[in-house]
């Protein structure tokens, strides 16, 4: 349908010069043009609550990072209020909240130790520019080409550097630089532990743990204030009230903070400080992105899926900021990014307002902060730490088979450091995907039936082609031969010794199948007849279905219908290249019966394949096919029982646990329905086309919302129709005695469904209440991505 452009007739601005009335052509002048004022957004009250969540969690854990990398705790604030404002306007991740990161606490640290805190803050402004070049050269899906095994392995490693650190202050002590000195000086540590800083973190630990645990209703209740905000708050309240002499927070006047400095040390060291800043804000920023839209999927109010090339500005920008005004490097945060979704955040206002309260905290409860015990800050780092190391990380990992790369990113950042770390998994995340490229293993075996199986495990490389060889020709001449594959990656060479040895084994008398690796068959190779020459068919039976006019027999008529040739061509292809491939699974149905699993009840029009639509194959459908896919209501078949007798049949008999009706776009059936006529003489047709009756009846009642597909509404009246006659011709189903009884049972679901032809695009009828679908009945697109739609 074409696109319907809105035009303006009240505004003469619209119209060329020449039919202004009141101005010449030419001698028109143009008035100076006044700078538009940007308008201030409406902040949503959901964003407004979110915010104050997030700054509640924000706030303890900024300081906390800042404590754990040695820097003035200010820079937390900095950093804090940098991400909320500057990346929060510029992201393209509108709810990803940004900030200090724990999984920047180590590099931070180990930058401060080397080049004190104003060569880290230029270090952190360089990074930030590093973001911004890599953002102008829109490589930010490319940066997520890192393994996630390599990803995991990082975070854990600078958790379980965060946590054995964290713990020297939990004892009332400080640490040292490096994971291995921090565990050597442990014991003497605990030896001389403080009391009172111990007794501080152990009650901010206890809280941490218990207060998301609180049964009840009462715990509902007191679950909505954040965990971390609590355990500091009271760790802070019971060390004033006992009156117990810990370290606490330190905050000096911001006149003596200190901004970023030039750069001052070796310049290679500089440089891959800076690299590492830039690859650890960026990945952590754009994974943690990615799970921003993950959490936000199926929300009424879904943003859109994040720009990452954008993100990557916004980061940039925010670095740069947090560095230049003596900040702590600056990415996005997943435990603020989720408590900001959790909260019911709507837009990117939230995480900008977070911002504006750590600048409001920082320039005003400064007194307040002052009185926080270091001990129980450092609990709470440590904690986060600890939850670094994730369970479900390493059971994902497992699962793929990377632990070797898990655990060499891990051990090699406690050991040596970040960049050190990462380095090391990337070379063994190569190494094992080379191994397992070049790692087949091909097996021959006979069964009892004398059938050859050669199992084929791992990737087909030309340097398995030798081995593929020789156990191939194992199999005898003309005997029956399955080639099991159990890969996703074949090369040229592979499949030629592969196809040429098929051709051969053919020739002799022999059979092939090739299947995967669960039994399923394969497209086979295409194969040159017995004679030498090439098939005259080009379809290739069970490959995905294209176009199958792939070449008109040559005695076509000259009007373009084909002959009954073409029907024994048809037949003929089928026993000669389809045949060999079903036989099995057919001689299967016969003797076990079919045992379908749903009544397809659909149009008898040419285009609807139902296969294919539906991705099914012999035995797995019962299809019932009539003009306009109706379903006569019970007791007005008239002389017809032939649906209520498949129906009958179906759920009967066969037991189907399921029924679709479908219908499909550019119905002929609807459009005839919709010309219908009173009166005039019955046909055949007139006559079936009653029983479509009451889906126009319910189209044109007044009170009755209509139906729409995947939120927008029919493209004309006929498409209407369609969408209509599917949600009535279920309701004519549901008063059948058979569905009926088998529906109160919980036997049987119904489904609606809409196929667009010339979109290729399935739809599935969503059935929602009024209040939550004003607009009636939903059709939602469930199918394959359609040819519109471009992958983000």
């Amino acid at each position: 349908m074409p696109a319907c452009v809105p035009t303006r007739t009240d505004d003469s601005s619209h119209l060329p010069d020449e039919g202004r009335p009141h101005s010449p052509p030419r001698l028109r002048r143009r008035a100076p043009r006044i700078p538009r004022i940007p308008r201030i957004p409406r902040i949503d009250g959901a964003d407004l609550s979110a915010s104050i969540a997030v700054f509640l969690i924000a706030l303890p854990l900024s300081l906390g990072i800042a404590l754990a990398t040695g820097a003035p705790l200010q820079a937390g604030l900095v950093a804090g209020a940098a991400g909320g404002l500057v990346a929060g306007r510029l992201g393209g991740a509108p709810l990803q909240v940004s900030g200090p990161a724990a999984g920047l606490t180590v590099v931070t640290a180990d930058l401060i130790q080397k080049y004190g805190w104003r060569t880290t803050c230029a270090i952190t402004v360089l990074a930030g520019l590093a973001q911004l070049g890599l953002g102008f050269l829109r490589v930010a899906r490319s940066a997520l080409a890192v393994s996630p095994a390599i990803v995991h392995g990082m975070l854990a490693g600078i958790g379980i550097t965060i946590a054995v650190a964290q713990l020297h202050i939990v004892l009332g002590g400080s640490p040292s630089s490096s994971v291995v000195a921090n565990l050597r000086e442990l014991p003497a540590q605990l030896a001389h532990s403080q009391v009172a800083a111990l007794s501080m973190s152990a009650l901010t630990l206890v809280v941490l743990l218990a207060w998301p645990r609180i049964p009840g209703s009462a715990g509902r209740a007191l679950r909505r204030a954040p965990a971390a905000l609590v355990a500091v708050t009271l760790a802070t309240a019971t060390a004033a009230l006992a009156g117990l002499t810990v370290p606490k927070v330190d905050l000096p006047s911001w006149r003596s903070h200190a901004l970023a400095g030039l750069p001052e040390g070796p310049v290679l060291g500089l440089i891959a400080a800076v690299l590492t800043i830039t690859l650890v804000c960026s990945v952590q920023s754009l994974l943690g992105a990615i799970a921003v839209d993950k959490l936000t999927t199926g929300r009424p109010t879904q943003q859109k899926r994040a720009d990452l090339d954008r993100e990557l500005l916004g980061q940039g920008a925010a670095n740069i900021v947090s560095g230049s005004l003596g900040g702590l490097p600056v990415a996005g945060v997943a435990v603020r990014s989720s408590a900001n979704v959790q909260a019911g955040a709507v837009s990117r206002s939230s995480t900008m307002l977070h911002g504006v309260w750590v600048v409001v905290a920082a320039l005003l409860m400064i007194p307040v902060l002052e009185l926080i015990p270091l001990a129980s800050l450092a609990a709470l780092v440590m904690a986060v730490g600890i939850q670094m190391v994730s369970l479900h990380h390493i059971r994902t990992v497992t699962r793929h088979r990377e632990i070797p790369v898990y655990a060499v990113t891990t051990a090699g950042i406690v050991c040596f450091g970040v960049l050190e770390g990462v380095t090391v998994g990337v070379a063994v995340a190569v190494a094992v995907a080379l191994h397992r490229l070049t790692r087949t293993r091909i097996i021959h075996e006979v069964d009892s039936e004398g059938v050859h199986h050669v199992r084929v495990r791992g990737q087909l490389t030309f340097l398995a082609v030798p081995r593929l060889s020789r156990t191939l020709h194992l199999v005898p001449q003309g005997a029956d031969a399955v080639v099991e594959l159990d890969g996703s990656f074949m090369d040229h060479a592979a499949y030629e010794s592969l196809h040429d040895w098929q051709s051969t084994h053919l020739a002799q008398g022999g059979s092939v199948e090739l299947t995967g690796r669960t039994g399923a068959r394969l497209a086979a190779p295409h194969v040159k007849g017995g004679t030498g020459e090439t098939s005259h068919c080009h379809c290739r039976p069970w490959t995905p279905w294209r176009n199958h006019h792939c070449e008109r027999p040559e005695s076509t008529p000259p009007g373009g219908r084909p002959s009954g040739h073409q029907l024994a061509s048809g037949i003929s292809t089928f026993q000669r290249n389809t045949a060999p491939l079903v036989r099995g699974e057919l001689a299967r149905l016969a003797r076990e019966g079919q045992q379908p699993s749903q009544l397809f009840l659909t149009c008898a029009d040419s285009r609807l394949v139902t296969s294919m639509i539906t991705s099914s194959g012999p035995g797995d459908l019962f299809v019932v096919r009539n003009v306009g896919n109706l379903v006569p209501p019970p007791g007005e078949e008239s002389a017809d029982d032939s649906v209520a007798a498949a129906i009958e049949y179906a759920v009967e008999v066969l037991q189907v646990r399921s029924i679709t009706v479908c219908g499909h776009s550019g119905c002929g059936a609807m459009q005839a329905l919709m010309n219908t006529e009173p009166g005039g003489a019955q046909t055949p047709l007139k006559r079936w086309l009653q029983h479509g009756m009451p889906s126009l009846e319910r189209m044109a009642e007044k009170n009755r919302p209509w139906t729409r597909i995947a939120g927008r509404p029919a493209a004309d009246a006929v498409e209407q129709l369609c969408l209509t006659n599917v949600v009535q011709q279920l309701e004519h189903l549901r008063a059948h005695d058979s569905v009926a009884r088998a529906l109160q049972e919980g036997a049987l679901e119904l489904h609606g469904m809409y196929f667009h032809v010339g979109e290729a695009q399935a739809y599935l009828l969503t059935e929602r209440t009024p209040h939550d679908s004003p607009d009636g009945e939903l059709f939602d697109r469930v199918a394959a991505t359609a040819l519109h739609d471009t992958p983000a």
